[in-house]
């Protein structure tokens, strides 16, 4: 009675029991105290704001960032009290940047409300009052049936109820949802699989009881209750019975079901939701940078006011004739007065902070990502799939990577399984010719060329043909003859598989002699020799990376109830109490040693009295709805023992193109390689040595098969011993997935030692979790390490998500791994030019535009600061405030930016066919803290020289003003602090902008046209904002300033000779720096130099004729490397149009590529 009460009163959430009760068709009980559960509606939200609240919401999220509190608390001083500049120049960059990002966020949820709106939408029916009702997708109910038909997607996830089929079966393809194309089949409970029509359906009364919602797409347990005729029959549901949201019917003319999950519930929808936010290096150090400028600032803020105050000790700059204090001020208090004095010298210097840093840097990476996907270099023809960006953020981590985690199968790997070898009742057999063959005989030996099989041969083949989750295409299985045609001759059957190594093996039996035909109701049918067989399927043990085997439990045609296991030896062999387990156990390891996949199949035979005993146990199991996994593998480990063995399978899976070369430039690139793989030990070496993860010469050491903590404790202090003993040879580690636990449990520190010490380490027999596990590891120990994850399955997600930088491979087991990555690529061998080249450049650009926009910032804002000691520190502004508000807008932001999306300060193939440059950039040396120190330090002293020289060569002769026309008393007048401060400014404009021009090694139109650009419009801005009298402004101190400026050559000579003082020294350093202690990238770039890759093939150099847009595609293609006649014109594209007519420089594939250490 008082949870009733709570519910009515709202107290207790919908979601307080661990399960959830629906009644179909929302058919309630009639007693009075019965409260239905909420649910969700089934409306999709995808967007983050509304009408309403995104302007509170989308400020909220912009102000928790440092720089923009920061400014928005200096923009409210400057408006609480008097401060020497108008709040204009903190509110207006501030708006901007606050503006422009709100807009860009606000379109993009823009373009979610779209799509949201068409998806909720979305026509549906739905059974309700005894008929169809059209209605839309968002009015769904948790209880409703729906209808749907063939290839439509499922608007909710529903729990099949029937088709229309007998059989109650249909086939589904959950492609929108992990990428796997294959068919897979759902079945609804024979009490309802029968009513298939909409008046059925009404009158049906059932109760399904089920979990509440959760993420994992293949986990579903429940239960059905229907009630027929005065009884209750019960009936488990689980994954095979629930259709997901977003999956698509297929080979179905149509199906009903009823609602368990709407809307934000959906499995599809708690799967879309956003990942936890992964943050480069590069950010981390920013935000470091950011704090030390902080520190910088409020010192110069302190120091100031201390100065202020001990000037003002003296009576005659206390209170000076010309600036008498009002009774107010001079009765007010001393310690609010000095807290005034700080805070305006605070706001005097904020623009130390660059607030358009972040911006500039969002904008950099958004547009930056483009050049990977549009990179042909990095295009798969054979499966026309291109790179992709998933997460922007993480551009420059690219650049960063220290260790390499990678899966073995489908990765390093084609997962193109093509049976090889068998091993059937302890003898080996190969397929020769479409026959099986034992080992020794040929063919046209006497005993090679037999004909049909023995009994053990059959009931293996037989094994494998019915002890799978194949499919087989629709229309071959439509006929009531299925694939044999009236005249004996077959038809090739197409089988689909999820497993790549299942669909193989069903392939090899049908080629020898023993086709699986097909599924028909509850039936598996098999050809062995031409004679058809049917086979009842009574139970099917699901596949799980804990048991590492699946099982089917059969009726014979003779009535015999059996039951076929097969996975992983280490599943199987300690199983089995009979058959020749010993030879098997030999075979299997040649297999591995020859690098092939390994299964073990084996069989059992049920008495009546023990199936009983089987049946009874798994409905009991499957109809629980709390530990349902756990009973479930209880009852699994119950069923599969005491199993006669018949033999092991070896399939054999190609390597990808190119994957040794890869592995090597990874090494010479100082990056260790880890390979995570679930095979089997001897397969997992095999594989390692012919990739070239292991060399030949590599002393291999092993920790496997460890059962205790003292063991594989001691068994690493030898290794560590073993390591240090023989420092000069590379070590290569071998671990399978039980010792790693026991080395982790314990012996955490002991086992990282020894794994820093390996060139490589292979860890074998690996679960998922483990895989994140060791990735998180590396990552947390005391050095840090920058880690990469690749991998191209489901069981791959877990370390590609822990990993600092993810990357999924397109490839043949779904594409969880491509939708959880942060980047996609097609093949391995590419990941050799995603890091290093376009990690290289994307590191370079960001780490000089992080500290150019502190350096740019130094130089703004120290004269301003120095010119307080000429001035009592007043708090008297230097600069105009158009000036204040526009320099990091307007004046200087664009050649970085340019610079930030264009350089490439080493020709792209001299970047890939070097690996060892990439080391020069690795640990983020670029932006350590002597990288910092050397851009503040040139800061500052630029500063000084632009202050100081215009001081010295302005201050004290008013000749260099001259024209012969000014007056030495109106000296003060002509020359005041507003021309000081503008040749200040002027000065400081050109050397920041000329600064960004002597680190830009890649030229362009682009890059000419805002550099100098940036310096014209600055003059022509001045110009006009000085040489007119604007209304709407209050003053204009700055009338007629600029152009009196201007008008003295004195002037021009004085700004030359400050520039050119600046950047002397800078180009001695660089000079210098070059030839006494120059880098291996800076080799590299005196000999690209010499070989003649130059600036001839940029965008610079066009012929002339050519439009704009020829030489922005031109300047793209060179940007990404890739001006290649043959790959242009596959593209469709004339050379002419892309890569400079004088001069094409670009490494084919198949080129030899020389790899200097």
């Amino acid at each position: 009675m008082l949870r009733w009460v709570r519910q009515q009163l709202g107290f207790d959430p919908p979601h307080q029991s661990d399960t959830r009760t629906i009644y179909i068709a929302n058919r309630f009980p009639q007693h009075g105290h019965y409260v239905p559960q909420k649910f969700a509606d089934n409306r999709i939200i995808s967007s983050k704001y509304t009408v309403w609240n995104f302007v509170p919401k989308n400020l909220f999220e912009q102000f928790r960032r440092v720089a923009n509190f920061y400014f928005l608390i200096i923009f409210l001083v400057q408006l609480m009290i008097d401060t020497p500049t108008s709040p204009i120049t903190s509110g207006l960059p501030l708006f901007f940047v606050i503006t422009v990002t709100a807009i860009k966020q606000g379109y993009e949820d823009w373009l979610r409300h779209k799509a949201d709106n068409e998806v909720n939408g979305a026509p549906v029916y739905v059974v309700r009052s005894g008929g169809l009702v059209k209605t839309r997708s968002k009015n769904i109910r948790v209880g409703d049936i729906v209808r749907v038909a063939k290839d439509e997607t499922f608007p909710v996830d529903l729990v099949l109820l029937s088709s229309d089929r007998v059989d109650g079966s249909c086939h589904v393809t959950t492609a929108s949802l992990d990428g796997e194309t294959n068919l897979k089949t759902h079945v609804a409970v024979p009490e309802t699989a029968v009513l298939q029509s909409v008046a059925n359906l009404d009158k049906l009364v059932a109760v399904i009881e089920c979990q509440q919602p959760e993420a994992d797409l293949y986990r579903f347990v429940g239960r059905i209750t229907v009630s027929q005729q005065a009884e209750e029959i019960v009936r488990p549901l689980g994954p095979e019975s629930l259709l997901l949201r977003g999956a698509r019917l297929k080979n179905t003319k149509e199906i009903f079901g009823v609602a368990v999950y709407t809307g934000m519930e959906t499995k599809m929808a708690l799967n879309y939701k956003s990942k936890s936010q992964k943050r480069s290096a590069v950010e981390k150090s920013m935000n470091s940078f950011l704090i030390i400028y902080l520190i910088i600032l409020l010192f110069e803020a302190i120091l100031s006011t201390i100065l202020k105050y001990a000037w003002q000790a003296e009576e005659k700059w206390d209170e000076p004739w010309y600036n008498e204090k009002t009774e107010h001020e001079r009765n007010s208090s001393k310690i609010l007065r000095f807290i005034s004095d700080f805070l305006a010298f605070l706001v005097l210097y904020n623009f130390i902070i660059p607030i358009s840093l972040y911006v500039t840097v969002e904008m950099q990476k958004f547009l930056g990502s483009f050049f990977i996907g549009w990179d042909l270099d990095l295009y798969h023809e054979e499966t026309n799939q291109r790179a992709q960006v998933n997460t922007s953020d993480l551009n420059e981590e690219l650049g960063q990577v220290e260790y390499v985690f990678t899966d073995k199968t489908g990765t390093l790997t084609e997962n193109e399984m093509q049976f090889r070898e068998c091993s059937i009742n302890g003898i080996k057999y190969q397929e020769v010719n479409g026959k099986l063959t034992p080992e020794g005989f040929s063919e046209d030996s006497p005993d090679g060329n037999r004909h049909g099989l023995v009994k053990e041969e059959e009931l293996f083949l037989k094994a494998v043909c019915l002890c799978h989750t194949v499919q087989i295409n629709a229309d071959q299985t439509d006929g009531a003859d299925g694939p044999w045609h009236a005249n004996g001759i077959t038809s090739p059957l197409e089988y689909y598989a999820s497993s790549p190594d299942e669909k193989a093996l069903v392939e090899a039996a049908s080629r020898v002699g023993v086709v699986f035909t097909g599924i028909s109701g509850d039936s598996m049918e098999v050809k062995s020799l031409g004679k058809p067989e049917r086979y009842k399927l009574l139970h099917v043990l699901e596949f799980d990376p804990n048991r590492r085997r699946m099982s089917v439990i059969v009726e014979s045609p003779s009535g015999e109830k059996l039951l076929f296991t097969k996975g992983a030896e280490s599943s199987i062999l300690p199983r089995s109490k009979s058959g020749e387990i010993d030879k098997t156990r030999i075979h299997v390891d040649e297999f591995a040693l020859k690098g092939l996949r390994t299964l073990c199949v084996a069989y059992r035979r049920f008495t009546p009295e023990e199936y009983q005993e089987v049946g009874k146990r798994l409905q009991e199991a499957r109809t629980a709805l709390q530990q349902r996994e756990e009973r479930l593998a209880d009852v699994f480990n119950f069923i599969e023992r005491d199993l006669e063995l018949l033999g092991a399978t070896g399939v054999e899976d190609k390597l990808q193109e190119k994957v040794q070369e890869t592995i090597e430039a990874l090494r010479l690139a100082g990056i260790k390689v880890w390979v995570l793989t679930g095979d089997k030990h001897e397969t997992a070496v095999s594989v390692s040595l012919s990739c070239g993860h292991f060399h030949r010469t590599m002393n291999i050491l092993e920790l496997v098969q460890h059962k205790s903590d003292s063991t594989c404790a001691e068994q690493l202090r030898q290794l560590a011993k073993r390591i240090k003993e023989d420092h000069v040879i590379q070590h290569g580690l071998v671990v399978d997935g039980t010792s790693l636990s026991l080395a982790l449990r314990e012996h955490e520190k002991l086992f990282m030692e020894v794994c820093k010490n390996c060139s490589a380490v292979l860890c074998c027999r690996m679960a998922p979790l483990q895989k994140a596990k060791v990735v998180r590891l590396l990552k947390t120990s005391p050095e840090k390490p920058i880690t990469l994850a690749i991998g191209d399955g489901a069981n791959d997600v877990s370390m590609i998500q822990e990993a600092h930088v993810g990357i999924g491979i397109m490839g043949k087991e779904g594409r969880q791994a491509v939708r959880n990555s942060d980047y996609a690529i097609a093949r391995f061998k590419f990941l050799s030019k995603l890091l290093f080249v376009h990690g290289h450049f994307y590191y370079i650009r960001i780490a000089t535009l992080v500290q150019y926009f502190f350096y740019k910032n130094v130089c703004f804002i120290t004269p301003q600061f120095l010119y307080q000691f000429f001035c009592l520190f007043s708090q008297q502004t230097l600069y105009d405030s158009v000036y204040l508000t526009l320099y990091n807008i307007c004046f200087t932001s664009l050649p970085v930016l340019i610079y930030s999306l264009f350089e490439q300060h080493v020709h792209p193939h001299v970047l890939q066919s070097k690996p060892v440059l990439y080391r020069d950039i690795s640990k983020n040396a670029h932006l350590g803290f002597k990288p910092f120190l050397y851009w503040t330090v040139l800061g500052f002293f630029h500063a000084f020289v632009f202050f100081y020289g215009s001081y010295l060569l302005m201050g004290e002769d008013t000749s260099l003003l001259g024209n012969g026309q000014i007056l030495k008393p109106n000296r003060q007048m002509m020359f005041g602090n507003w021309t000081f401060g503008t040749l200040v400014f002027t000065v400081m404009v050109i050397t920041v902008t000329m600064k960004m021009a002597l680190e830009t090694h890649f030229w362009t139109w682009i890059n000419h046209f805002v550099t100098w650009g940036s310096i014209v419009f600055y003059f022509i801005f001045s110009l006009f904002y000085g040489g007119i009298i604007w209304p709407f402004l209050h003053t204009q101190d700055m009338y007629f300033v600029f152009v009196q400026l201007l008008s003295s050559g004195s002037a021009w000579f004085a700004i030359i000779l400050i520039v050119v003082a600046c950047l002397f020294i800078d180009v001695v350093k660089k000079v210098l720096y070059r030839h006494l202690q120059p880098t291996s990238t800076e080799k590299a770039q005196l000999t690209e130099a010499g070989s003649g890759i130059n600036c001839l093939d940029s965008m610079c150099c066009f012929s002339d004729g050519e439009t704009a847009c020829t030489s922005v595609r031109r300047m793209l293609e060179r940007l990404m490397g890739r001006c290649s006649p043959t790959r242009v014109n596959r593209c469709g594209i004339s050379l002419n149009s892309l890569c400079c007519r004088r001069f094409s420089y670009k490494l084919e594939p198949d080129e030899p590529a020389a790899i200097d250490v």
